[in-house]
């Protein structure tokens, strides 16, 4: 087995190292080269240049996305969480962590007391959401546990290091369910085909398929649900390149959300890979999740070949195991802890400090000076939307993200000793235009004589063959070919929930909520109501505060839910069921909040193509550029997002919200 030495002390002159240019000059030549990397990788199929491996025509593709986890016998031989023909308060659509605060903030409201008031529906085969799918070697998240794992608060729970693991990530979820009493009120295995208001009876019906496994008939059930919520997540279909001849190869080939130890050796707990012993591994992509996996196959595998579009930024890590007393007595220190720090380190991160306020859990995130660029901050709401302010806004973003993207691509050279391979590691492109990426591995791991770059120049993999894969016109022979190659971007569909999940919604009088997004673009009331929509809910993330840490992001809307949905339901009394639909000018007013903050954005319209430009898609029809605009996030961040929030529910009129009252039955 090759080591790998953590190395992120960096000498601190090449951690400052700059070139010898004044600072116009270097601004000009840095400027010039992110251009020219963005438009090697710019495709006119954008989005179309992938394939979604769930929905392939292909059976070797379509089978690479099935359930490899789900234990189907002990899933049949529970009772059934739902029974066709049953109705329900609320209907969730994800057990992840989003599903799961959902569950355990309706039922401490009280809103679900009962044994038939919430159900959870979920096409995986347990809980965890993302950390149900992605098990491999390797894993952590990717923001500081603390604040990244919901309720501990309220469970009582130490993560065991600063970014805790995969496998105690999903146990989190599992004690989650646990202590909320969710385990018999969750319908695995399982996707919404159909959910159609009902303009008579006032609720939700939903067809529902459940896979009962390979020798079982699928079962298929009609309910009604009073509330429906998607809570499915963003990140949730992986897809990979359409590379000509890619089914032809004959070795082994996965998915990272589908890691097959059966193949490699180990588990996800036992990273002992000792079925890459004598292998020759192809991994394509280079994104947060590969950097993760790289230095695990460099452990083991024989050779390992990295196929690389396009370079991550990578930053220092600095995991350590929890120290108990600290977490006692300067972490889980007071009521409300969590949700304090989420906001200081988020505040952190997008540049929003207080005065005197110090971040309580500085790392590499924190040392990020722009990345408010994507996530929004107060500086970001004060940029007027003229043509001349957007490109002053543009040039100071550029200009105090520089020296930290300098510094970033300092380390790869105090890091890896190849020259050549250090040149083709270096990130050009602002912080924001890719996730940032944290590891005291990935780089160390170039210096061993078995990891092969193999640097495609923005262009991808050509072709594939039945023995490897081709780039620029050579062959590299492989054993087995590992797909770190991410998911279907966010913006597909113009942002609609429907389409992120595959569910066809229909709301009142049969409009279609694909249709809505696709005929008049994105339309909610704070990212969590759309009208026509009644007692439908979703979390974003357009027309919604945004951060780096997701569950944040979450814990937000998920009270201003269900505080609005108590609300409502006092209002109409205990006689009576609450129908909660945003009304049209409502929505179109927040639109045009939103809107205003659009042109802060602007910084992406340089970036290099990813999933969260799109791929890099660009119109100049002025109609398109409206329907864009209306899928930014907040523009003053996810602090002043949470008092907009905190604000309106003060008020207490839920203004510009119908609430009717209908009767029990």
């Amino acid at each position: 087995m090759a080591a790998i030495t953590p190395n992120d002390a960096v000498p601190e002159e090449a951690a400052n190292a700059q070139p010898n240019l004044d600072a116009l000059t270097m601004f000009t030549t840095v400027q010039q080269r992110y251009t020219e990397e963005a438009a090697k990788r710019l495709r006119p199929d954008g989005l179309a240049q992938f394939l979604d491996i769930e929905t392939a025509s292909s059976d070797r593709i379509r089978a690479m996305g099935r359930d490899i986890w789900a234990d189907h016998a002990a899933l049949n031989a529970k009772p059934p969480a739902m029974t066709n023909g049953g109705r329900y308060k609320f209907l969730i659509l994800g057990a992840g962590y989003g599903g799961l605060l959902y569950a355990a903030r309706l039922i401490d409201a009280g809103l679900a007391s009962k044994a038939d008031d919430l159900r959870i529906v979920d096409i995986a085969g347990g809980f965890g959401g993302t950390w149900y799918w992605n098990r491999y070697p390797g894993l952590h998240c990717d923001v500081e546990s603390y604040t990244y794992m919901p309720l501990l608060e309220e469970t009582g729970y130490m993560p065991k290091s600063k970014y805790a693991p995969g496998p105690e990530l999903r146990e989190h979820a599992d004690r989650i369910a646990t202590q909320w009493g969710l385990h018999d009120k969750a319908l695995f295995r399982s996707t919404v085909k159909t959910a159609k208001w009902d303009d008579e009876a006032q609720v939700w019906n939903v067809e529902i398929r459940e896979d009962r496994g390979p020798n079982e008939p699928a079962w298929e059930l009609q309910i009604q649900a009073q509330y429906f919520t998607v809570a499915s997540g963003i990140i949730t279909n992986p897809h990979m390149p359409k590379i000509p001849g890619i089914e032809s190869f004959s070795g082994p080939m996965f998915h990272t959300s589908r890691w097959d130890y059966g193949v490699s050796g180990g588990s996800p707990e036992d990273l002992t890979l000792t079925g890459l012993r004598g292998k020759r591994v192809g991994i394509i992509g280079t994104g947060a999740t590969a950097i993760q996996i790289i230095p695990q196959l460099a452990k083991w595998a024989k050779e390992v070949y990295v196929f690389q579009r396009t370079p991550s930024a990578v930053s220092w890590r600095g995991q350590k195991p929890t120290d108990p007393e600290e977490w006692k007595t300067k972490i889980a220190n007071k009521k409300g802890w969590q949700r304090a720090r989420m906001a200081n380190i988020n505040r952190a991160v997008n540049g929003s400090l207080r005065e005197g306020e110090e971040c309580v859990g500085p790392d590499g995130w924190t040392e990020i000076p722009s990345y408010d660029a994507l996530i929004g901050s107060p500086r970001m709401a004060r940029v007027e939307p003229t043509p001349e302010k957007i490109g002053e806004h543009i040039g100071q973003l550029l200009q105090s993200d520089l020296p930290h993207t300098e510094r970033i691509r300092a380390r790869v050279d105090a890091i890896v000793q190849d020259a050549d391979t250090a040149a083709k590691l270096k990130a050009w492109y602002a912080t924001w235009c890719k996730r940032p990426t944290f590891s005291d591995e990935y780089l160390q791991a170039f210096n061993l004589p078995h990891v092969h770059l193999i640097d495609t120049d923005g262009k991808g993999v050509e072709a594939a063959t039945a023995s490897g894969l081709v780039v620029g016109g050579r062959e590299y022979p492989l054993d087995i070919l590992v797909l770190g190659t991410g998911y279907r971007a966010i913006g597909t569909g113009d942002g609609s929930p429907a389409v992120r999940t595959g569910v066809d919604i229909i709301g009142r009088h049969g409009v279609s909520m694909d249709g809505k997004w696709q005929n008049h673009g994105a339309a909610t009331l704070h990212g969590v109501l759309t009208n026509g929509f009644p007692n439908f809910f979703t979390n974003g993330p357009y027309q919604h505060g945004s951060a780096a840490n997701y569950v944040y992001m979450l814990e937000p809307s998920v009270e201003h839910i269900v505080q609005i949905i108590a609300m409502a339901e006092a209002r109409v009394g205990e006689g009576s069921r609450a129908v909660v639909e945003v009304t049209s000018a409502a929505e179109e007013a927040w639109c045009y909040e939103v809107m205003k903050g659009a042109g802060a954005y602007a910084g992406f319209a340089g970036c290099t193509p990813g999933y969260i430009t799109s791929e890099g898609q660009k119109t100049t029809d002025p109609v398109e550029m409206m329907r864009k605009a209306r899928l930014v996030p907040w523009s003053g961040g996810m602090e002043s997002f949470v008092e907009v929030l905190e604000q309106y529910r003060a008020e207490g009129s839920l203004a510009g919200i119908d609430v009717t009252a209908v009767p029990l039955v």
